[in-house]
């Protein structure tokens, strides 16, 4: 197995990797923003993404998307082949982007939006806290990439302040002052992630 920077030589892999996302999503019942092969391979272009590959086949995913100028960077799309899941590969691409992002855009705050408690545990482990909404980026064009999501209308109805996802932020000033973070609560993150689902969802279906 590689995890390796990639390029345009795996351009044939894009329509592979939105398929894996799409179908992970519909698995799981969760919401998700959609990409395009042209928007995987523009990632691919410029040297933004990472992906694992067992021989030529494909195992895993993920990507940064830079706003604000650079002063924001988020990883974004990471997936696991189902043939590959289970063996500790989505940690291992997930510290490779971290890394990568870390070395390209080394005064960027890196954050993210998630429903997934294990993203979560793994964003923990490298720094990321968690943070409201308004400590994100407020780049449009991020907040648009949600618009293919199911929960988007809880989005626009609380006005960007809150959704099922839970926000994570990865700040290096403030990190390098903090001592050792402690080990995650889960239980707390998925008492959270209750109540949204209980609050938001009854409403909806009011």
């Amino acid at each position: 197995m590689k995890i390796v920077i990639a390029n345009e030589s795996h351009f044939k892999y894009a329509q592979d990797i939105c398929d894996t996302i799409a179908e992970s999503a519909k698995v799981r019942g969760t919401g998700i923003a959609k990409r395009t092969p042209e928007y995987i391979q523009q990632r691919l272009r410029n040297g933004n993404a990472v992906i694992a590959l067992e021989g030529d086949k494909f195992a895993g995913f993920c990507y940064i998307e830079v706003f604000g100028n650079k002063k924001f960077v988020a990883n974004s799309g990471l997936i696991v082949h189902p043939d590959y899941r289970n063996q500790g590969l989505a940690k291992k691409i997930k510290k490779t982007i971290f890394d990568l992002s870390r070395s390209k855009f080394p005064d960027a705050k890196i954050f993210g939006i998630t429903t997934g408690l294990a993203v979560m545990k793994m964003n923990y482990e490298l720094g990321y806290k968690p943070v409201t909404f308004s400590e994100l980026t407020d780049d449009d064009e991020f907040w648009k990439g949600c618009q293919t999501c199911k929960n988007f209308d809880i989005l626009t109805r609380t006005e960007r302040k809150m959704c099922l996802c839970t926000g994570m932020l990865y700040d290096p000033v403030t990190v390098e002052k903090q001592p050792k973070t402690e080990k995650l609560n889960g239980k707390a993150f998925a008492r959270l992630k209750s109540i949204k689902e209980s609050l938001f969802l009854k409403k909806k279906d009011k």
